[in-house]
């Protein structure tokens, strides 16, 4: 039987690592102490978690896949908009009904009032990318076994990673510089700080020698990664490397494996990067928030870039590299959005031909600016041009996807349908949890293995999956 699904792109992502962790690590002792761990939120959330979890492992906690098995719990929580903050509340209330011991941390955590006049029975609360706060209130309330030798049980160089084996996010900076009138995020994270590219990429090669084959790079502003140190040399393999977009792209692509960019601003020098995708050093993937497509809106959310000749760009990138694929996520609704101004969203829609797009109806954020730049537009607006909008971006998504039935293309196995006796594997078109699926079907598939990069042939496109039948094993 075929799987059939709606589109991901409008979808929250919630990581559980409660679900997930104990699949993949096998415990230590009986007499260490465990934590639990919440996730929850964007990549950006999980690699914080991967980062604490890295740190209890490496002190010698355990992690405990359940409630009742945890001395205390760690809850990361998500505050970027009303339904994530409500989500974060209720992840804490159900600690504290099953476990009764918690420790907050995340982006909701900045806003320590909100989550104290709710549950003023937690243990502590911190913001998000407090790594070392976070370790000296488990320390406080659950302190590490003295005699623990961490020569013995020992953390793997890549640290503990809550994706599958084969796919892991690389987190190369925090904050943002921006102040976007819809977006709290530098409120919360704080202003742009650039990782040094060397620590990057020795994290890069360690996943890739722990058998990762695609790496995701992430952050608020992956275009401006670099500008708050002046695109610094620093050192990689003896070699010297400035901290730049270009550079490090250079390098990741000498790697071996998928390397996929997410949350990039379409400033100019991303041009630079095109011939990379072009050549199979990268994948021809941008993942780019262009968030509207009429200037006014645009200007009225104090978009960086939005003077840009999008559509222009997006032409010549594609006579560059014709196999680019871009995403991008839109918000309809925004405050005092006219129906002439969403007509203009829908029209450069149809010219950017946007391969997937996921749409938001604006939601009120506490404390965003947006609130107050014009009248709201009412409920029911936001919601029937969000339906519009989604329409239009399902045919063009279909149309694009036709467009591939017959080719040849490498795809990445994710997991393997025993029952049907297909795999589901995603193209270079897809990132996970996101975008469309590749269900391969038919001979060999069923004995295909999670992380394996096979070639198929596309036999068939739906609104937004492909399905297939496999040609080769690499």
């Amino acid at each position: 039987m075929r799987q059939k699904r709606p589109n991901s792109g409008a979808q929250v992502l919630r990581y559980n690592t409660r679900q997930s962790f104990h699949l993949r690590y096998r415990p230590m002792s009986a007499a260490n102490p465990k934590v639990g761990f919440v996730s929850l939120g964007c990549p950006k959330a999980l690699v914080d978690s991967e980062r604490i979890l890295t740190q209890l492992r490496t002190e010698g906690y355990e992690i405990s896949p359940s409630y009742d098995g945890a001395d205390l719990v760690v809850v990361n929580t998500c505050g970027f908009i009303d339904s994530a903050v409500q989500e974060s509340l209720d992840a804490i209330g159900e600690a504290l009904a099953e476990n009764g011991k918690v420790i907050v941390t995340g982006c909701l955590g900045k806003k320590a009032d909100v989550i104290r006049d709710v549950h003023p029975s937690v243990l502590s609360v911190t913001g998000p990318h407090a790594y070392e706060e976070v370790m000296g209130a488990v320390h406080l309330h659950l302190p590490p076994k003295a005699d623990h030798n961490p020569f013995i049980n020992l953390v793997p160089a890549q640290g503990i990673k809550l994706t599958p084996k084969h796919y892991a996010y690389l987190k190369i900076s925090e904050g943002c510089n921006h102040r976007c009138t819809f977006c709290i995020i530098p409120s919360l994270r704080g202003d742009l700080v650039s990782r040094p590219i060397g620590s990057v990429l020795t994290e890069a090669e360690n996943l890739v020698k722990a058998g990762v084959q695609e790496i995701l790079v992430v952050s608020q502003d992956t275009s401006a990664y670099g500008v708050d140190l002046k695109y610094k040399l620093d050192f990689w393999g003896g070699q010297p490397v400035k901290t730049r977009m270009l550079e490090l792209c250079e390098a990741l692509g000498t790697m071996g494996v998928w390397v996929r960019l997410h949350y990039v601003y379409p400033y100019p020098h991303v041009d630079n990067v095109i011939p990379l995708m072009a050549a199979g050093k990268i994948l021809p993937y941008l993942d780019i928030p262009f968030q509207h497509g009429s200037p006014s809106v645009l200007k009225r959310m104090k978009r960086p870039a939005h003077a840009e000749n999008t559509l222009e760009r997006i032409k010549k990138w594609r006579e560059i590299c014709p196999d680019l694929i871009i995403r991008s996520t839109f918000i309809v609704g925004f405050p005092g959005e006219t129906e002439e101004e969403f007509q203009e969203l829908m029209d450069w829609l149809k010219i950017a031909q946007l391969d997937r797009v996921g749409c938001f109806p604006y939601s009120p954020v506490d404390g965003a600016v947006a609130n107050d730049v014009a009248e709201p537009v009412p409920e029911e607006v936001k919601l029937e041009r969000h339906e519009r909008f989604m329409q239009l971006a399902a045919e063009i998504s279909a149309e694009r996807l036709q467009r591939r039935v017959g080719r040849i293309e490498e795809v990445l196995i994710d997991e393997i349908d025993e029952e049907e006796g297909v795999a589901v594997a995603r193209s270079k078109a897809d990132a996970p949890e996101i975008d469309g699926n590749v269900f391969i079907e038919g001979e060999g598939a069923a004995a295909l293995k999670p992380g394996q990069r096979v070639m198929v042939k596309i036999t068939e496109a739906d609104d937004y999956d492909l399905f297939a039948e496999l040609v080769a094993t690499n």
